[in-house]
């Protein structure tokens, strides 16, 4: 096969009218599936949504938790163009070190509190502060939409 650039991996269907709905795509390998998607069309965004990688982290002052901020429409579909400035705060023995939304254009700081969400998430790293354990309260709002809070906790262990 000849090699087609960096356009040899992209499919693309240029003659697909768009439609509301759900879309399912299912790639197949020597004729066996081999991957499966399936992307619905949203609604307008109606609240948000924290997710963290991990439950508990430790109170040493390096632990670190990634708690992903999702902007979702009625049925908790996450709204794939949504731009909301998110504002974050924190109760409890820890920081907030850095947030960002994966928007390579940006030139927001990473220590901002506010990030705007860049396709509907933005992301807020949380570190434990050293020695403190506990309930650390993690809350974020928009503008119009409804807030989400989510609660880790630090431990000595």
């Amino acid at each position: 096969m000849k090699n087609k650039g960096p356009f040899e991996y992209r499919l693309s269907w240029d003659d697909v009218v768009y439609e509301p709905g759900t879309l399912k795509v299912v790639a197949t390998r020597n004729g066996k599936k081999w991957a499966a998607d399936i992307v619905k069309t949203t609604g307008p965004a109606v609240k948000l949504e924290l997710k963290a990688d991990r439950a508990a982290i430790r109170a040493d002052g390096k632990d670190l938790s990634f708690v992903t901020v999702t902007v979702e429409d009625k049925d908790g579909l996450m709204v794939p163009r949504a731009l909301n400035n998110i504002r974050l705060s924190i109760k409890g023995p820890a920081e907030i070190v850095a947030t960002g939304n994966g928007d390579a254009t940006s030139h927001a700081s990473f220590q901002s509190k506010e990030p705007d969400a860049f396709n509907g998430l933005c992301l807020a790293i949380i570190r434990a502060k050293n020695g403190d354990p506990g309930k650390i309260t993690i809350k974020a709002e928009s503008d119009g939409l409804a807030a989400a809070t989510l609660v880790i906790r630090s431990s000595d262990r």
